[in-house]
């Protein structure tokens, strides 16, 4: 949530309503005016796959350095429980998705190359959502909390 009003930010487009939590579905939700440009489109919609992503390796990697050394201790524990949080919330949600359907392969305006890009994000988004009934957003956030950083360690170990 706050990760896409930063990036709605950064993208310089006008925010009409931000919710930052709500008992329904969605929790959370920002209510903005349409991208002007592919570009900053695509950065809205994903940009928070990013950060997710990369919030959850840091914060998996420095619980993972104390489990590697047997000294983990309580928050160490805590520490991975919120990597693994991160990154199974780090997927677009499918109302992203729709917006860059929309917004780049709908528009006649946009070039060819734009379409070729985002449709397969596109597809990767309605993926992630139909996994996540599959637990794929835990095994995701699992994978880079704990996966990645043990392959690291392994090796530089």
């Amino acid at each position: 949530m706050l990760k896409n009003i930063i990036f709605i930010g950064l993208a310089n487009v006008p925010v009409f309503e931000v919710c930052y939590f709500r008992p329904e579905n969605p929790v959370g939700y920002v209510i903005h005016e349409p991208a002007q440009k592919v570009y900053q489109t695509v950065f809205i919609s994903v940009g928070p796959f990013i950060v997710n992503s990369l919030l959850c390796f840091v914060i998996g990697f420095s619980a993972a350095l104390q489990f590697k050394f047997d000294s983990a201790n309580v928050l160490d524990y805590l520490l991975m429980y919120l990597a693994i949080s991160i990154g199974a919330h780090a997927f677009p949600s499918t109302g992203d998705a729709n917006s860059l359907w929309n917004a780049v392969v709908k528009s006649k305006t946009t070039s060819w190359l734009s379409k070729i890009v985002v449709t397969p994000i596109v597809g990767f988004i309605y993926a992630g959502a139909l996994g996540s009934f599959f637990w794929l957003d835990i095994i995701y956030g699992s994978a880079v909390a704990m996966g990645l950083p043990y392959l690291i360690i392994k090796f530089l170990v």
